[in-house]
């Protein structure tokens, strides 16, 4: 098994949002995609009529409850997103949220083609599947995301507290 570590407590560069009642956290070096591919996802979710919230873009604070990794924003970027070639827009936000998945973009090769199904993302005790997906700019992120991990955007025994608010 192969995966991607972060300790908790400090911002990471990441984006983070919640689609129906799963929250995603999308993983990548400055430019790679995070920003474009998390509102791809967002505008995908809020046209199927499923809840759609930015947690934070660009700088996500990962804390753990439980055995649970939950993303947070900064105060100063709270609700906005920055789309290149766009500019800083605002999206609906959720003030903090448990973390279902991470996604980490990558670039499309043949060593890419087929990621690996086992792949983690750990971040201070609690661990998430990892999912690759290619920042190609096709379409719908979302519906691939939901095909390679169906079990985490319409099983709710996967995450049985969804993203009700956590005391």
């Amino acid at each position: 098994m192969t995966g991607i570590s972060l300790a908790a407590g400090e911002p990471v560069h990441a984006t983070s949002i919640v689609v129906g009642q799963t929250g995603l956290l999308f993983l990548g070096p400055s430019g790679s995609g995070k920003s474009s591919t998390a509102f791809a996802c967002l505008t995908e979710a809020a046209a199927l009529g499923w809840h759609a919230a930015l947690v934070a873009d660009d700088r996500t604070i990962l804390t753990v409850h439980g055995n649970h990794c939950v993303a947070s924003c900064p105060d100063p970027i709270r609700g906005f997103l920055e789309l290149r070639g766009t500019g800083i827009v605002r999206f609906r936000q959720a003030g903090r949220a448990v973390m279902h998945g991470a996604v980490a973009l990558t670039e499309a090769t043949a060593a890419t083609r087929l990621p690996c199904e086992s792949e983690t993302f750990s971040c201070g005790g609690a661990t998430l599947p990892l999912m690759r997906l290619w920042h190609d700019g096709a379409a719908g992120p979302l519906s691939r995301l939901c095909a390679a991990r169906p079990e985490l955007f319409f099983e709710p025994a996967g995450h049985p507290q969804g993203n009700l608010p956590i005391s």
